[in-house]
């Protein structure tokens, strides 16, 4: 049984103990059978999809290699928001995740989104001191743990690059991993990005999952990157100088989650953190919430998805 699945029956079986003073071996096996059978219903609601996935409005193409499977912008969004714990608003195009497993209990997924921010130079690809810029990064991250602690919510000390970034300038490709320490937390967590170029912007994949993962994860990175592109009128070689916006990121500037200018780093809101805090690291909790906050209307629990919130814009800081 895999690992996120075995934090939330060890999750059940403690609850169980802790209003159970007899320590009633038949009551944790019964908690943890009901903890199983819900999973089961809300898998049973979705609807996986395989093969060839085109997302967005004829965006882009997803072709799945047999090792994986899809779940689409609506039920992306409920397993994201309702599942995971994370904030309502969330502007997913859909979800990745391994074919043997399902997205409640997944050991990591791919979030797909789409950033409608220009077209991106790839001039200073070859320039870029990635060490330089992680010390940038620790110091805003640093920073960004204040206003965090404002709002209530963790702290995330930046450990460092868990894969260093790499750009594919053929492909127009980038990808690289931040490693994170979120407070509270004994295994830390993992940010993998990958963002591939377009006309008017980037398709964005992010992996969420904990560290212990990473192995899991890159070796599917050649297969996710592979995956994905644009179709015919969005792709990158489709930029049209008179019509089309160019972007104000670099290559450096995805990267940094910033806009780098000849001024030095201006901060702008890092849009994926959220997803930092969410999978393996929120998921046990989250999960054994949404099961015993509902009301047991059938002896079976059935999940009926909700519809999404409208995405909003996040606020840049």
């Amino acid at each position: 049984m895999r690992t996120l699945c075995l934090s939330v029956l060890l999750l059940a079986a403690l609850v169980v103990r802790a209003g159970d003073p007899t320590d009633s071996l038949k009551r944790e096996q019964a908690a943890m059978a009901e903890q199983l059978r819900a999973v089961d219903s809300i898998e049973k609601s979705l609807h996986y999809k395989t093969g060839t996935v085109v997302v967005g409005s004829n965006l882009a193409t997803l072709n799945l290699p047999a090792g994986f499977k899809f779940l689409d912008s609506t039920e992306a969004r409920l397993i994201i928001e309702d599942i995971w714990g994370n904030p309502k608003g969330q502007k997913a195009l859909g979800l990745i995740v391994p074919a043997n497993t399902g997205a409640v209990l997944a050991d990591y997924a791919f979030v797909v989104e789409y950033e409608a921010m220009g077209f991106v130079k790839d001039d200073d690809a070859d320039k870029i001191n990635y060490d330089d810029l992680l010390i940038e990064l620790k110091k805003d991250a640093v920073a960004g743990n204040e206003e965090r602690k404002r709002l209530g919510m963790e702290s995330m000390d930046l450990v460092g690059w868990a894969a260093k970034p790499y750009y594919n300038k053929e492909q127009k490709i980038l990808y690289w991993a931040k490693e994170f320490k979120v407070e509270g937390k004994e295994e830390n967590t993992l940010n993998y990005d990958i963002r591939v170029l377009g006309r008017r912007g980037v398709l964005v994949l992010q992996a969420v999952s904990g560290m212990s993962q990473i192995d899991s994860v890159n070796k599917q990175i050649p297969s996710i990157i592979a995956m994905a592109q644009f179709n015919q009128g969005e792709r990158y070689a489709d930029f049209d100088s008179k019509t089309d916006d160019i972007a104000a990121w670099t290559i450096g500037g995805l990267v940094a989650g910033k806009v780098l200018a000849k001024a030095g780093f201006f901060a702008v809101i890092m849009k994926f953190l959220k997803f930092i805090i969410a999978g393996v690291v929120l998921a046990g909790g989250a999960i054994f919430r949404f099961f015993t906050g509902r009301k047991k209307q059938e002896e079976e629990p059935a999940y009926e998805p909700a519809t999404p919130a409208v995405p909003q814009e996040e606020p840049a800081q």
